[in-house]
């Protein structure tokens, strides 16, 4: 298949699958991030509250991800997905259903957020391990997960634009429904998957040893360590806005559910245009100094 330069990771065939499927998901991920958000602060009227409940789903991922990585580096990272895509179409669907039946509460949604970070951490680590397996060229991997990016912010766009609508129009229940639904889209594409061939060898050492390789391999290997502390820091300082932006949303602007929504489309468009940016690149020779005018950019936004 012979495809644009910006789309030459999709001429692989389990690749165009997981693009497809995976892009459908994730819009209804973003819709339901937008309309939990919203049910949150006007049920509670409560920053704190809220800022309890969006750290509940973050908060695994600062604990597992070390160990996710290093199991899902020993077990078959396509059946971890079809068990984690799974888990995660059950939460979406008992959300709309609590939601549904008017029982829901923010206890309910603390333990239901908690529960999806949890999945959500092993998910997304075998997600970016099963790249490799999907994209069989080297030369394509890092295009592939350019284009990756791309439809994250894609649906980042998307997913948010829509919940508005839907929030707009009904209640958050629909947008946690479909999100429920979105999911059959990736099972479907991961089960219609052919990877007989990605043979690898898996790690027969003991877990605790696993991650002190990782450990010590990050620690003594300078550009992945600074990598990962510029991400740790932008991370804690700049995109926690995200965290308060319901309440900025109501009582700054006076704006309502369609507002959230377009706020946090609008930072989407953004991404989207700079990950396609990146999928546009020959290499990463030279992304040094993106990096850092990004972090200023961000920084300056921040102020301002």
């Amino acid at each position: 298949m012979n495809l644009h330069p910006l789309l030459r990771s999709l001429a692989h065939r389990n690749y165009r699958l997981y693009f497809v499927g995976q892009g459908i998901s994730l819009i209804g991920t973003w819709m339901q991030q937008i309309a939990m958000s919203w049910l949150v602060y006007e049920m509670t009227q409560s920053s704190f509250q809220l800022g309890v409940v969006l750290f509940a789903g973050q908060i695994p991922a600062r604990f597992l991800s070390p160990v996710a990585g290093v199991l899902v580096d020993r077990w078959d990272r396509h059946r971890v997905l079809l068990l984690t895509q799974t888990l995660a179409m059950v939460q979406a669907l008992l959300l709309a259903l609590l939601t549904w039946t008017g029982r829901i509460d923010v206890g309910q949604l603390i333990v239901l957020s908690l529960f999806l970070g949890m999945v959500n951490t092993f998910d997304m680590t075998a997600r970016q391990a099963l790249l490799s397996e999907m994209v069989t060229s080297r030369a394509d991997l890092g295009n592939a997960i350019a284009l990756n990016s791309s439809m994250v912010n894609g649906a980042r766009l998307l997913g948010p634009t829509l919940a508005g609508i839907i929030l707009a129009q009904t209640s958050a229940k629909v947008c946690f429904l479909l999100n429920g639904l979105s999911y059959l889209a990736v099972l479907l594409a991961l089960l219609a998957m052919r990877l007989e061939g990605a043979r690898r060898e898996r790690p027969t050492a003991p877990l605790w040893q696993g991650l002190r390789e990782g450990f010590q391999y990050v620690s003594g290997f300078a550009p992945i360590r600074t990598l990962l502390l510029l991400l740790a820091l932008s991370s804690l300082t700049g995109m926690s806005y995200s965290v308060l932006l319901p309440e900025f949303t109501v009582r700054r602007l006076g704006g309502d559910a369609h507002t959230l929504a377009f706020l946090t489309a609008a930072s989407g468009l953004g991404a989207l245009a700079g990950a396609l940016f990146l999928a546009s690149r020959p290499s990463v020779l030279g992304l040094g100094r993106w990096i850092l005018l990004a972090l200023m950019v961000l920084g300056l936004r921040s102020r301002g």
